[in-house]
This record gives C-alpha cells, structure tokens and sequence, in this order.
C-alpha cells in the first residue's frame, strides 16, 4: 500500500465519509424517535467501512444497486445530505420527491441505481447494468450490495450464472452481518457463502468489512480487472449492525446479547480503528480529526432543520412518477 503521506487527501475523505453515513444515522433514528419520520428505517451504522471502502474504488460513471438498509451506499456514492433527509421526511425536494423513502432513495447522477426494498431485489438490476455496459462498449463497473439473507434468494443464482457466462463488469457485494433479520447467518446460509460464488465459476474473496483500508485495496484491485474484461467477482464483507434490524427493534437480547453488541463496538468499530490509523500515521492529528466531526454533524443538523421546514409534494402529484398499466 502506498505511503500515508502521499495518499493524505484520499484517506482523509475515506474517513469523512465514513463519519457522514454514521452522523446521517444518529440523525435518522432520532426522526424515528421523535415521530417525525414516517415508517420505519434501517440503520447502517457499524458497517461504514463496506459502503465507503467499495464506494470510494469507484467513478461517477460506475453504477451501484442497494438494499433495504442503504443509506450508507447512497452516502458512499456521494448523495447530498438535505435531498437524503427530505426523501426520509416524504418531502418534494427528496431525491424521489419523497414518494420513495427511506428504503427506495435513487440517485442518478451519482451512479446510485437505488435502493431496494425486496430482499435480492436489486441483484438483476445490477447485472442488467453489467450487461448494458458490455453491450454498449463501456468501461464502467456495477456494484451489487446485498445482505447474507439474500444467498437465499433464487435471483441471486439466476443472474450470477448469466454474469459468469458472459464475463459481466459486475461485483456481487455481500455484507454479512452475522444476522439475517433475527436469525444467525449459519442458521440460514448452509456450507460457504463464497463457494456458492465459485460454483459458477466467479473468483470470489473474503475480507474484514470493519477495515476500510482492506476493503478498499480489494475494491480497486477488482474494479479494475472489471475493466479489462476479467469480471464478474464476488465478495464477501463481514461487519455487524450496531442496531437492530430495523429502528423499532429495541429489546434484541433474545436472538443476539449486549455483551456480543459492546463487543463489535468497543474493539472493533470501523471508524474508531480508521482514525486511529490516520492519527498514528501522521495523516492527521486529533485536533484535526474532531474539527472534521464537529464540521459534518453541524451539517446534518442544518440538513435536518432544512427537510423539517421543506414542503410535502402537491396532492396533484399522486399518480405521478409511476407506471400505469
């Protein structure tokens, strides 16, 4: 890897990054708590390092597909922060004129496909996008971001045996968390995740979702054999969702325990080893580390304050920006 020093500029947005998704979050649980959010959410907080690590490999011409729990990747891609919490608040300056929420924010002009509320939903988007850009004679790579519950969904199959036969410039991004929902991945998912990967022939890899630098040293590697033709890939990330699986669930104690949660965020938070790095290397010091924390959370509370006071789209628009039969 390339000397901290000479990388100080990436490395430093590699960590802002990963502090927006997390402060986007904080921010998003508290509308929940407060009523003023309708429906419910999913928090990405604890899994920064995949999104950012995967995110930050790639251009704007890329494209990604997301998941239920996708504002870490809407983040990681480079959505704006007020156009994000007006979609939350179901306000007509939301990224889908707040008519998608928080499970189907879409951001076109970041390569952001959407996200995708069915689990596996998005996994033939994504392959379809792999196989326009091959059509067409384009370079650019899409990212495929699912959870462990997805491996058990028939799509998944389906479109990986397309991707291995045509040589499709896709990466199929798994981030198991160690839950599918309120159930132990190796309750759900028999044998390896990876070789269901191999069983079509796709080169597939394993790497800790909690070291942005690991993923991201992955992420380019792959990214840019994609691009000479050598894809698809599949990958692998373990991480850990700090909350549960969605803001209502509170009381986890009878599938997963506190001390197991205390755990993954005392040892092994990503952002916390990130900045410890970055300090311990000389990249930045801690004065310069709180001023950049102190700058994105003032952010998010202006964002906030802006999608609060934001107005909802007129009733006119209720059949609009939707397919008819």
């Amino acid at each position: 890897m390339a000397s901290a020093k000479t990388n100080t500029e990436d490395y430093l947005r590699m960590y802002r990054q990963m502090v927006r998704i997390r402060t986007f979050e904080d921010n998003a649980n508290q509308l929940y708590l407060s009523a003023k959010m309708p429906g419910l959410t999913h928090m990405y907080s604890g899994e920064e390092a995949v999104a950012v690590g995967i995110c930050e490999a790639l251009t704007d011409d890329d494209r990604i597909t997301s998941t239920h729990r996708g504002h870490g990747h809407c983040v990681a891609k480079g959505a704006d922060f007020k156009k994000m919490f007006c979609e939350l608040l179901g306000k007509a300056e939301g990224y889908c004129r707040g008519k998608g929420g928080s499970m189907h924010i879409a951001d076109q002009s970041h390569g952001n496909l959407g996200a995708n509320a069915i689990v596996g939903g998005s996994m033939g988007i994504a392959t379809g996008s792999a196989l326009r850009a091959r059509l067409q004679g384009s370079d650019d790579v899409t990212v495929c971001f699912f959870g462990d519950g997805a491996t058990a969904q028939g799509l998944m199959y389906e479109v990986m045996n397309m991707a291995a036969l045509w040589k499709l410039p896709v990466i199929y991004a798994c981030e198991n968390n160690g839950y599918s929902e309120y159930t132990r991945t190796e309750e759900i998912a028999a044998g390896s995740i990876t070789a269901r990967a191999e069983a079509f022939g796709i080169e597939a890899f394993k790497v800790d979702g909690q070291d942005v630098l690991a993923v991201n040293e992955l992420a380019q590697k792959l990214v840019a054999r994609c691009r000479k033709g050598e894809g698809p890939f599949f990958v692998e990330l373990e991480t850990y969702r700090y909350h549960g699986h969605h803001v209502g669930d509170i009381n986890r104690e009878y599938y997963r325990s506190k001390a197991e949660e205390k755990d993954w965020r005392e040892n092994r938070d990503p952002i916390v080893r990130f900045r410890t790095w970055l300090v311990d290397q000389g990249v930045a010091s801690e004065d310069e580390i709180e001023a950049i924390n102190a700058e994105i959370e003032k952010d998010a509370a202006d964002a906030v304050a802006y999608a609060e006071a934001a107005s909802y789209p007129d009733t006119s628009e209720v059949d609009m920006h939707v397919y008819a039969a």
